[in-house]
């Protein structure tokens, strides 16, 4: 492995070998790398597998042709894998997370919404059932009632007609027609959201992700700029080479000494700006976990609910209506006295007692049906959130880890470029040296 790490980071292949080992390197790389291009572009960011397979091939013969030829593009490209594990790589898996989220939490949601909206629309045509129902008895309550008052003792007190007249609208076609417009107008608008909210996300995503990896190449082109022009970046380290040169000049105490200020590359060790760093970090992406939440948390709200309506629909019972009429009249005549002669009018008031009407009526409003058409609402899905929670640790995981990422940058930039790193060395050690005269 060092063998193949010494050819990997050689500026020039020395012989024949060499050249041959670098190219199959290289060519492996180069595999790996084109097949998670191809995965990442394909599934992740939902490109057609037409495009993504043309993409990945020419990303790959690329990626061969500059790794063979630029030695500074094998060493960026060396940096890359662990600034994965910096914030640059945390905006990759964020904008992951959010593509899992819109692309499988969020229809979720929105067909939980369409279940309780066939709920409320079932309800509403079994009710509007009902109540047209209801008109027909009240129909046939009137004319029964009309009968009734008709039946009188004699013919001159029978009124014309004693039939009540409705207004009844036998065919409820059109109502049905109006209540199916009203909800493909709303499934129509909800699928047009649905469609506008996938479309968007996914195009900011994909744009997102491109900035995202551009930027991760420029941050690891940054670093090894500024590891090859500024002698104080990045160089406050006890490395194997500062050791070496401090023993050689019998110095060992200067190492000693600011041990409080210098970190070993290979250790545990983080620095108090370290720690401040990893704990801002973290509470950002705590931030971003409870957002995530939020969205999980209206999944499953939207679920119970669906589920609640579906469930609570199928338990309507029949809700009975009773219609209790009583009619009791009297009818006569009265005829007043005329004045001065009393004896013209031979009765004061002739009263006819009509039958009663008493009579009790039963309906039932039905609210719920099984003929409606109700799709079963849709449970979260466990796969989804157990792979959120993962990207999830892993994106805490790269909190913690940042700092060793930088530190293993600084160690790759070393193994491809060895003269400059005894420069920088040697930097380090006369500026210790400078700070223990002074003191």
């Amino acid at each position: 492995m060092a063998d193949l790490w010494w050819i990997y980071s050689k500026p020039v292949p020395a012989d024949r070998r060499e050249l041959w080992t670098l190219f199959l390197q290289c060519s492996c790389i180069t595999v790996v790398i084109g097949s998670l291009f191809y995965n990442w572009l394909f599934a992740s960011l939902e490109y057609s597998w037409h495009l993504s397979v043309s993409v990945a091939i020419s990303f790959s013969l690329l990626l061969l042709l500059t790794l063979f030829v630029v030695h500074p593009a094998r060493c960026v490209f060396s940096m890359i894998m662990p600034t994965l594990g910096t914030k640059q790589g945390r905006k990759l898996l964020f904008s992951t997370c959010i593509m899992i989220a819109v692309v499988n939490i969020t229809p979720n949601i929105i067909s939980n919404i369409k279940t309780i909206l066939q709920v409320i629309k079932c309800i509403c045509k079994n009710s509007s059932d009902s109540l047209l129902n209801s008109t027909a008895l009240l129909e046939k309550v009137s004319w029964e009632f009309g009968d009734a008052i008709q039946e009188t003792v004699r013919s001159i007190y029978k009124p014309m007609n004693g039939h009540f007249r409705f207004s009844l609208l036998q065919n409820s076609s059109l109502i049905y027609q109006k209540m199916h417009l009203a909800s493909e107008k709303i499934s129509r608008e909800f699928l047009s959201v649905e469609v506008l909210v996938k479309d968007s996300v996914r195009v900011a995503n994909r744009l997102a992700a491109g900035f995202f990896m551009l930027y991760l190449c420029f941050e690891s082109t940054w670093y090894l700029k500024n590891y090859l022009t500024n002698l104080r970046f990045d160089n406050f380290y006890i490395t194997k080479k500062l050791e070496c040169l401090a023993m050689d000049r019998k110095a060992a105490h200067l190492l000693v000494g600011s041990s409080k200020k210098l970190i070993r590359p290979t250790g545990l060790k983080l620095s108090w700006e370290e720690v401040v760093l990893c704990l801002v970090q973290a509470m950002l992406v705590t931030v971003a976990l409870m957002l995530m939440l939020v969205v999980v948390a209206m999944d499953h709200f939207a679920f119970s609910v669906a589920d609640t309506a579906v469930r609570k629909a199928a338990q309507f019972s029949a809700v009975p209506v009773t219609l209790n009429i009583k009619y009791k009249v009297s009818a006569g005549l009265s005829c007043p006295a005329l004045p001065g002669d009393p004896t013209l009018c031979h009765f004061r008031e002739v009263k006819l007692q009509l039958r009663d009407f008493n009579r009790t009526y039963h309906h039932h409003l039905i609210f719920s049906s099984a003929h409606c058409s109700i799709s079963p609402p849709s449970p979260p899905n466990p796969s989804v959130l157990l792979v959120v929670g993962l990207l999830f640790c892993i994106l805490y995981a790269t909190v913690f880890l940042e700092t060793y990422a930088r530190r293993l940058c600084r160690s790759i930039a070393a193994a491809f470029f060895q003269s400059w790193e005894e420069k920088r060395v040697l930097h380090l050690y006369r500026k210790l040296s400078s700070r223990h005269r002074k003191e």
